[in-house]
């Protein structure tokens, strides 16, 4: 199994990213969907995090309400870490469940935004894949997408590994400041060479 570990900071277009990937047969595994759905009305994680931080968390149909808790995560370090320690091992092992059915792929990718704040994911990666954006272009994509502020942008950039350390911890580097057309490209371009270190890596196991 030869997983990719595909990361970058907020507004970087990590997700863009993951859909050229899969556009071109790649599968995705997407810890950001994996949470959204373990969230979702019903879940036992969702009650999890409700006996945790209060129904007020929760919307008026029951759904979390995602701006609620992410402002009183970003407000509250502790609250943070609580949120973690509910959702991180969930998501980590449903992650491995679907990393292990795409176990037969050349490769596939792990979209994770925090992958090298946490050795959790570092040690099941093959590679590591930066999605890198500037400053003013992540605050751009991020408003423009989620609606957010500048300050809440510059939040969760602010609790974000730094631009510099993610690039120089990364194997690979895509700078995405420019057109989609640009990205499109320089995803070929990786993807076949990953598909290369794929064939090379299983002619000598």
């Amino acid at each position: 199994m030869y997983v990719v570990g595909l990361t970058g900071g907020i507004g970087s277009g990590k997700s863009e990213a993951a859909r050229l990937f899969a556009e071109l047969g790649v599968p995705i595994v997407d810890v950001d969907i994996i949470s959204h759905e373990l969230t979702a009305s019903g879940q036992g994680t969702l009650e999890e995090i409700t006996q945790v931080f209060g129904k007020d968390m929760l919307n008026s149909d029951g759904s979390l309400n995602r701006a609620a808790l992410r402002q009183k995560v970003f407000a509250d370090r502790e609250a943070r870490k609580k949120l973690e320690t509910i959702l991180h091992p969930a998501i980590y092992n449903k992650a491995m469940e679907a990393l292990n059915k795409n176990a037969t792929a050349p490769y596939q990718v792990l979209a994770i935004p925090l992958l090298f704040e946490s050795d959790r994911y570092l040690k099941i990666i093959n590679r590591s894949l930066v999605i890198d954006s500037s400053p003013e272009m992540q605050i751009s994509r991020a408003s423009k997408r989620d609606g957010l502020s500048e300050s809440d942008i510059q939040k969760i950039i602010d609790i974000q590994i730094p631009r510099e350390k993610r690039n120089a911890l990364a194997d690979d580097i895509i700078l995405n400041d420019g057109l989609i057309e640009e990205l499109k490209e320089k995803i070929k371009r990786v993807h076949e060479k990953y598909i290369n270190t794929c064939v090379i890596d299983n002619s000598n196991p």
